[in-house]
């Protein structure tokens, strides 16, 4: 059983804030996305490293940014597939790695900074499900932010638990995430809707044990569109693979699951079919 830990948390504290994908070939992915998404794409120089894009909507230098990709660093290169890995915020990043260990989860990638942005570090659960923390320097200028639902912005995150009780306790712990509430998935088990800062309404994801068929426990980002059927089209136009859907999600919003060129997974949703 694990022991909840109380603390006093700032109003980000356990907030998805980033998307990050790994890829072999940044241009292609680049490029894929901008036509599925809707992103724009920039390099974003940061000297004596390697090139970082920003998928961001909109231009100018304070136009929302989503998410960022890279290209497989050196050490990781051949070991893994594409993928892509959500950022949660955290008010320090070094004590609730410590809390992940704690907890039972494990460090992946040892705290460190990323000058002008932040200190972040690569953290995963008792069962092995793979995200980042962060505590993000705050910018002069912050960049205009996009609502929940618009086109663009990440829309769901899932995770696929090794149990999905054991998780939601783990996760309620490091990031006081809280139930919304429960779906009865029938033979698949519970599907648990939470939010974070624990706000009932403010849904930021699901969670639940992870069926047969999924390899790992894993998380997975929903992106917006505007409709499902002509993001499909998108998709496959552009070198990808429809894994699964579409399919309507109680709340009347359309999901589909895929995988770019490369060959990272990823998802989309939307309120509409066409």
């Amino acid at each position: 059983m694990l022991q909840i830990v109380s603390k006093s948390r700032s109003d980000t504290h356990g907030k998805f804030i980033w998307c990050e994908l790994i890829t072999s070939d940044t241009s292609a992915a680049g490029r894929f996305y901008a036509s599925v998404v809707g992103w724009n794409v920039r390099e974003l120089a940061m000297p004596d490293m390697p090139s970082y894009f920003l998928f961001e909507m909109g231009e100018g230098e304070n136009c929302p940014g989503i998410g960022g990709m890279m290209h497989f660093p050196p050490e990781l290169e051949g070991k893994m597939p594409p993928n892509w890995t959500g950022y949660v915020a955290v008010d320090d990043v070094d004590e609730t790695a410590r809390d992940f260990v704690s907890l039972g989860g494990r460090i992946q990638r040892d705290p460190e900074d990323i000058p002008g942005v932040g200190r972040f570090a690569v953290v995963a659960d008792p069962h092995g499900a793979v995200l980042c923390i962060m505590t993000p320097i705050r910018p002069a200028n912050p960049p205009r932010q996009l609502g929940p639902a618009d086109p663009g912005n990440l829309g769901w995150c899932e995770l696929m638990a090794g149990n999905g009780e054991e998780a939601f306790e783990f996760y309620g712990s490091v990031f006081g995430w809280a139930k919304d509430h429960d779906m009865d998935m029938g033979e698949m088990g519970v599907y648990r809707i939470f939010a974070y800062d624990g706000h009932p309404g403010q849904a930021i994801g699901g969670m639940m044990t992870k069926p047969d068929t999924v390899p790992a426990p894993c998380w997975s980002y929903y992106f917006n569109v505007e409709a499902i059927d002509a993001a499909i089209e998108r998709i496959t136009a552009g070198g990808g693979s429809v894994v699964f859907g579409p399919m309507q999600v109680p709340g009347g919003s359309w999901i589909v699951q895929a995988t770019d060129p490369q060959g990272a997974f990823f998802c989309l949703v939307a309120p509409k079919r066409s």
